[in-house]
């Protein structure tokens, strides 16, 4: 049984579709990525699945729980780091965490070594008696980490884990993300912009627009569909040249550009590069460079949602997370 399934999931706002009829599943143990654009339904879906807003129509399970009927069920199973960091800066990292073991009922005798161990793992344990304030960026997100850990939920749901942080903080984050889902088979589901983190991480991304689904697959087979190699050709776009080119029986299209020419070639760039060579060297072509551009993800999700930053959607991810937020502060009372 997949540890998320999601069945023609809507959510309105308004009149407004935020998630449009969303279907798909995350395989237990699996890291997902999730990718859109500003508006896209990510953190909405998020939401819901976390049970933090209920869903217009349609169904979602997290570990085989309906997420409306058995909400309860499911928050204790699941662990959640939002995109802002919700801990308190005025407590220690290990009075945050205690917080965190009152909301789930976790006696002492359980949250104490779950803690000390969760703060050594995210290499944060000499500093347990600091106030939050005094902590990098980086340090604050590990704790949001630690913190969402700590009730050992089997499925966790990231937003935007390394948002603003600097290179060294989030490989340490990726690189711990994999740990955890390699030695403790944790799901994790995982929203991000950062289109190298999800291409790192992920087993296989959904790409959403406007709401809806618009493919689901692995990163190497979504590159894949794309279809071609690119090789720039940094020279002069001579158009005898050109047609040459386009008559090799691997050549998928040419055009002249702003700075030379693109070829695209249905078979791996570096294989096709020698004939190419053959053709400018033998018709004494002068160039000054010619590279190959493999398809990447960011080109990918251009293909499928176009290059434009869209108006931002239905915004609730600031506006659950505060609800979410002022829960808490009362629960602490």
């Amino acid at each position: 049984m997949p540890d998320i399934e999601v069945m023609y999931l809507t959510k309105e706002f308004n009149g407004i579709r935020a998630v449009d009829d969303l279907s798909f599943t995350v395989e237990e143990g699996e890291i997902f990525g999730m990718l859109g654009p500003n508006g896209a339904g990510k953190t909405t879906t998020i939401f819901i699945l976390c049970t933090l807003l209920r869903p217009t129509s349609g169904m979602a399970r997290v570990i085989g729980l309906d997420v409306t009927e058995q909400a309860m069920r499911v928050r204790k199973n699941i662990g959640i780091v939002f995109q802002d960091v919700v801990i308190d800066d005025r407590l220690t990292a290990m009075e945050n965490l205690r917080m965190q073991a009152n909301l789930y009922s976790m006696p002492k005798t359980t949250w104490k070594p779950k803690a000390e161990e969760l703060l050594e793992l995210v290499e944060l344990h000499d500093r347990k008696d600091d106030p939050v304030m005094t902590f990098s960026g980086g340090m604050k997100r590990r704790l949001e980490i630690a913190r969402g850990l700590l009730n050992q939920p089997k499925v966790l749901f990231l937003d935007e884990p390394t948002l603003g942080l600097d290179p060294q903080s989030k490989r340490w984050i990726w690189d711990y993300l994999k740990q955890l889902n390699r030695e403790k088979g944790v799901t994790i589901l995982l929203t991000s912009h950062y289109m190298d983190e999800v291409d790192e991480l992920s087993n296989r991304i959904l790409i959403m627009d406007r709401g809806k689904k618009v493919i689901l697959d692995t990163s190497a087979n979504l590159k894949k569909m794309l279809g071609k190699d690119v090789l720039r050709i940094k020279g002069d776009p001579d158009q005898e040249i050109i047609t040459k080119l386009k008559a090799l029986p691997f050549v998928k299209d040419v055009k002249a550009s702003s700075e030379g020419i693109e070829i695209g070639v249905n078979i791996p760039g570096g294989d096709a590069a020698p004939e190419i060579m053959k053709i400018l060297y033998g018709n004494n072509y002068s160039f000054k460079s010619l590279t190959i551009q493999t398809p990447t993800l960011e080109d990918v999700f251009i293909y499928h949602t176009g290059k434009s930053l869209r108006d931002e959607g239905p915004d609730t991810s600031r506006t659950m997370k505060r609800k979410f937020g002022h829960r808490r502060m009362r629960r602490r009372r």
